[in-house]
Parts: structure tokens; C-alpha cells; sequence
């Protein structure tokens, strides 16, 4: 048997929402070892009755919701387990936020450390925007700790999620009509500039290569997704040393209107061993 590890992850605009459009059988048929959920939208036994009626009530699930009820909310799914889990991104502001959590599972390729985040849309020069920033800072005071931390274990970090940025213009199909839009701020985007700087690759645009897209969000309305006007805003960032592994990345776009089961594409990644 080979060593690999892989990793799927998507925001299912609440999860019942997907269920009872497509009883999450992508996610039962995808051949993760680790799934990673974003704006699940339920509580605990909400999420777990809903996960056993589709077939996957035999993972284990860490989750934490926000303590508005209906929003936010992202889980860790594994078929091992999910071992030091840790909910928040680091900042009291944010502990009830139900947008960061984070666990390490055993992997043939050493023990990884995964990251389930959900980072809101904000919105240009309002409050929103501010503490949309204010995540962002947190998070990359996470970030710097987790590889640390890591590096002294001898094991990998993955960051999956939904960050609501698109980095570049390869990431968004009308980019000159966005420019002052939250999602493409120059602020926003330069966040995601100084990680991959330092220790964090993109590994979907690492596979993918200087092309546009492959987009991972598109408007429920209108005919964003026939015309394929879409934002690739789901990332998977590891670290380099777990990059280098890196075999494939699938974006997971239903294939019409009628079969899309959130307005997000789900993410599928796997690594392999670089020894």
C-alpha cells in the first residue's frame, strides 16, 4: 500500500441544506481520509443525525458552532482520530465564532495537524471589513504556531477552507469589476501573499498551474455558474515540506445547475510520500 494522505473539504452552506439535496454523496463517495467542513449551519446532534442518515455517521467528527444559531460552524470529519482538538483561532473575540477549528490525525505520511476555517465575507469600509481583518491577523499569528509547533513534532500542517479571497486575477472571472469588492481588496489579497512567502503553498494553484480557476464559488443567481463566473476562494494550504508530496488536486464542480448541492465546489487533495 502506498503512502498517502488525502483530504477533501467543503462548505456546505448548511448542512441539512446539502443533505437533502444530494445526501452528501459526494462526500461519501470521495475517498478522503480527512473532510473538512465549512458553514455547517447545526448543532452537534443536528450535524451528527444528519451526517448518520447519509451514511457517514462512522466518522469522527469534531465540530464547533457559533453561538449565533444558523451560522458559521465548521467540523473536522476523519476515519481515525482526531486527536488534541482545539476550537478558535487564538483570539477571544472569535472563541464563539464557530469559523476556526483545528485537530492532528495519524497519517502514513506522520502525524498531521488539519485545519477546518471559515473566514465571513466582510464587506468594504464597514465594521464587517475591520473584523474580517482582525480574523486574518489571528490567523496568521496561528499559522506561524502551527508549523512551529509542527516542526518540533516531525509532522505536516493542512489548512482547508473557505477564506473568502480571491488571491490573484487567475482567481476570480470578473476581477476588474471586483477591485473594490471584499473578497478582492488589496488588503485582503496580501494576507494571503506574505503566508505563501513564507512556509504555506497553495497547493491548488500549485497543481493547477498560471490558468484561471479552477473556480470554487459561484452565485446561486443568474447565470453565474453556466458561464463558469466564478471565485476560487476554498484553499487548501499546506506546508512546503508536505507540498512537496503533492499528487492531485480535484475541484469537484457539479456538472449542471440542477446537481450543484451548494453554492461552493468541494476540494479534493492528496499527498504522498517524498522519501
Amino acid at each position: 500500500m502506498r503512502n498517502v494522505f488525502t483530504v477533501a473539504t467543503a462548505n456546505v452552506n448548511g448542512i441539512r441544506a446539502a443533505a437533502r439535496r444530494d445526501n452528501l454523496a459526494w462526500l461519501a463517495g470521495c475517498g478522503a481520509d480527512v473532510i473538512c467542513l465549512q458553514e455547517v449551519r447545526a448543532n452537534d446532534e443536528v450535524l451528527a443525525k444528519t451526517l448518520a442518515d447519509c451514511g457517514l455517521g462512522h466518522w469522527n467528527v469534531v465540530h464547533t458552532e457559533a453561538s449565533a444559531a444558523g451560522r458559521n460552524g465548521v467540523a473536522i470529519l476523519s476515519n481515525g482520530d482526531l486527536l488534541r482538538p482545539r476550537v478558535g483561532v487564538g483570539k477571544a473575540e472569535f472563541a464563539d465564532s464557530g469559523r476556526w477549528i483545528e485537530a492532528t490525525v495519524g497519517t502514513p505520511l506522520g502525524p498531521v495537524t488539519v485545519v477546518s476555517v471559515y473566514v465571513h465575507t466582510g464587506e468594504a469600509d464597514t465594521g464587517r471589513q475591520i473584523e474580517k481583518y482582525r480574523f486574518l491577523d489571528a490567523m496568521s499569528a496561528r499559522l506561524k504556531r502551527l508549523r512551529i509547533n509542527s516542526k518540533k513534532a516531525g509532522g505536516h500542517v493542512v489548512v482547508c477552507g473557505d477564506l473568502n479571497i480571491a488571491h490573484t486575477e487567475l482567481d476570480i472571472k470578473n476581477w476588474r469589476g471586483n477591485r473594490d469588492k471584499a473578497g478582492f481588496l488589496e488588503d485582503e489579497r496580501a494576507y494571503l501573499t506574505k503566508w505563501l512567502r513564507t512556509d504555506w503553498v497553495d497547493v491548488g494553484r500549485a497543481y493547477a498551474g498560471d490558468v484561471a480557476g479552477p473556480y470554487t464559488w459561484w452565485s446561486w443567481r443568474g447565470q453565474a455558474f453556466d458561464n463558469d463566473s466564478g471565485w476560487r476562494i476554498d484553499y487548501v494550504l499546506a506546508d512546503a515540506d508536505l507540498a512537496r508530496g503533492l499528487e492531485f488536486v480535484q475541484v469537484g464542480r457539479a456538472d449542471s445547475y440542477a446537481q450543484r448541492w451548494s453554492d461552493h465546489a468541494p476540494v479534493l487533495v492528496r499527498f504522498g510520500s517524498t522519501s
